[in-house]
């Protein structure tokens, strides 16, 4: 950087896309689950990991739920 440059006189501001930001998770995810993802990420030409983020993005837009119904040990 140039000495005559005068960095002092510039106001701070908060980055504004901080709202935006990803978090690192770590998640346990089946072999086969991570192949389908990886299959189509790579037909898309995107990263796996972003087409799962889109998939999970699109069921917290969409507020999909999901219905569990465990079998009784006998």
């Amino acid at each position: 950087m140039k000495p005559e440059y005068d960095l002092s006189k510039f106001k701070s501001r908060k980055n504004p896309y901080t709202s935006r930001l990803k978090k690192p998770v770590t998640m346990r995810l089946s072999e086969d689950v991570i192949g389908y993802f990886k299959k189509m990420a790579e037909e898309n030409g995107v990263p796996y990991q972003s087409l799962i983020n889109l998939y999970l993005r699109d069921c917290a837009a969409q507020h999909r739920t999901i219905h569990i119904a465990w079998r009784k040990q006998v």
